[in-house]
């Protein structure tokens, strides 16, 4: 399986429209757009979500593959990841068929969505398919006991060792959904105490976004960045695009590893 980008860009998200910000990117052209402006600034992934014509999150199979083709097309060395989000709205069997229908080289599912399934079979099934597919799924985990159930998935089979990538959440429930930088401490240390071979990134909301994600580097991971979780630049300001954001994470990672040479 193909590691995790180092900086993997979130445009979008599921809830979040142009009236939350102007420069938020909901139709195909517009993501893509966004997409190359940040792998310009230095983002080597986007994380894509897509959306209907009300800029309603949807997992929408041929909304996807007309993404994923503009970006081969556009972007070809740009790593793109699909996600299975439900946001309420999607069960685990429409998140799964998605992923059937797209086969996309990469994809985001969040381990508490698609283990709702009461029959476990069509779970083991489901990572089956994928790892015999060749698609790159990075396991979405909110706090330590989402890591602990990857843990017991993979020990019982149902998720292989081989490829093992995660998105460690800080701040999703949160008072406020403001993350800092400590809360990488708990998760991290579950993360660790499974003893697998994991390839592991962080996101984080709120104005320590960047600082949140510099802490992950400096410990070995990497880092999603971009509005889906934050809009705002650590001076307090909202930032005026995705790219921006990519900017001054990058910015801050160069003197970062200014100081320590």
């Amino acid at each position: 399986m193909t590691a995790l980008p180092r900086i993997m860009v979130a445009p979008n998200g599921a809830r979040l429209t142009r009236a939350d910000h102007p420069a938020l990117p909901v139709s195909v052209p517009q993501i893509v757009d966004c997409a190359l402006e940040c792998q310009t600034a230095g983002a080597d992934g986007l994380h894509a979500h897509v959306r209907d014509a009300d800029q309603h999150h949807v997992l929408d199979a041929g909304l996807y593959r007309e993404l994923l083709d503009e970006l081969a097309r556009r972007a070809p060395g740009l790593y793109v990841q699909i996600t299975t989000e439900a946001v309420g709205r999607y069960s685990a069997a429409e998140q799964r068929a998605l992923v059937r229908a797209v086969r996309p080289r990469a994809v985001s599912v969040a381990l508490r969505e698609i283990t709702t399934e009461p029959d476990a079979r069509l779970t083991r099934d489901f990572f089956a398919f994928c790892q015999e597919a060749g698609i790159a799924v990075q396991h979405i985990l909110y706090d330590p006991a989402d890591v602990q159930r990857l843990g017991a998935l993979v020990a019982d089979g149902t998720i292989a060792r081989e490829g093992l990538a995660v998105l460690l959440v800080l701040g999703r429930y949160a008072q406020g959904q403001v993350s800092a930088p400590a809360d990488l401490e708990a998760p991290l240390a579950a993360l660790r105490g499974l003893g697998l071979p994991v390839d592991w990134a962080v996101c984080a909301f709120g104005p320590q976004e960047t600082d949140c994600l510099i802490r992950a580097a400096a410990l070995g991971g990497k880092m999603r960045i971009g509005f889906e979780n934050n809009r705002i630049n650590s001076d307090g300001r909202i930032a005026p695009s995705n790219a921006a954001r990519v900017q001054e994470l990058v910015a801050r990672l160069a003197t970062a590893e200014e100081r320590i040479s």
